[in-house]
């Protein structure tokens, strides 16, 4: 009889994953894996089918309170067989008393209604080509995240995320081949944005703006980091402004998830989420 296990998932295995959701048109970052795995080492599992991986999850843990579950995968010609259901139910234990969010596809919200979560929102995929040369808003600067005072930038994501996510953050803003700008009035931050390689179409997340013309600056100047190629924005329907914006920058809408809880719905200042960091950790 062949051998089922679940693990937590290595370094190596994070590239896996990377492939599976490639797979799946999830459009990855290049280098997601290494910001992911530092977030919380222990929160990916995998499934070993005599020692082969088969299925996946991640339940990676912020805080005391929180957790977020990604890369819930089955190899598609494994599925059917519970394998994926056995990493979901050890995922779920690993966060057991903890409010959890996750981004849904369609073809699975009913599943994870069944399971305890409800919808919140909407989150569109916008996609293409953004005119660069926005230039802010009177007062405003642009300036490279990683020159700005690192408690900052912390703080001001706090806004936008149910708990603190500091070795995330500390990866995410430099790693290679992400671009992270912040925007700041008077010394005080009013908007953050990172732009990371995929193999598609160059993905935005966070977009964290006080307002909508900071945004637009923000997208603008990332989009010159790589010229005439498409960006993609994953926008909250929570947040009318942000799309609008994406109307007005004349991207197209291309993919849906929803963001789901079981539990409570977190705190966050919605009104300034114009882009969710990514659909695998929230």
């Amino acid at each position: 009889m062949p051998t089922f296990e679940i693990t937590t998932a290595s370094a190596d295995d994070m590239g896996t994953l990377g492939e599976w959701a490639h797979a799946e048109g999830w459009n990855p970052g290049l280098g997601d894996g290494h910001a992911f795995f530092a977030a919380d080492p222990c929160g990916f599992l995998i499934g070993r089918l005599d020692g082969e991986p088969v299925s996946s999850v991640s339940v990676v843990r912020y805080g005391t309170c929180f957790g977020f579950l990604g890369f819930y995968l089955t190899r598609p010609s494994l599925r059917g067989r519970g394998y994926g259901m056995r990493v979901w139910r050890a995922g779920m234990a690993r966060l057991s008393g903890r409010t959890v969010g996750l981004d849904g596809v369609p073809a699975q919200q009913d599943n994870y209604r069944r399971s305890g979560f409800h919808a919140a929102w909407s989150n569109a995929r916008y996609e293409g080509v953004v005119p660069v040369g926005v230039a802010p808003p009177n007062g405003v600067t642009l300036a490279d995240a990683r020159t700005l005072p690192f408690a900052r930038l912390t703080a001001y994501d706090r806004r936008f995320f149910p708990e603190p996510r500091d070795s995330f953050l500390a990866q995410w803003i430099t790693a290679p081949r992400h671009t992270a700008l912040c925007a700041v009035r008077d010394g005080e931050l009013v908007g953050f944005a990172v732009l990371r390689a995929c193999r598609e179409a160059s993905r935005i997340g966070p977009l964290h703006a006080d307002s909508p013309d900071v945004a637009a600056a923000l997208v603008s100047a990332l989009a010159a980091a790589a010229p005439d190629t498409p960006v993609a924005i994953d926008v909250p329907d929570v947040n009318p402004p942000a799309v609008r914006l994406a109307e007005q920058l004349a991207l197209t809408p291309s993919f849906d998830t929803a963001r789901m809880y079981a539990g409570p719905v977190p705190e966050m200042d919605r009104t300034g989420m114009f882009g969710i960091t990514s659909l695998e950790l929230g």
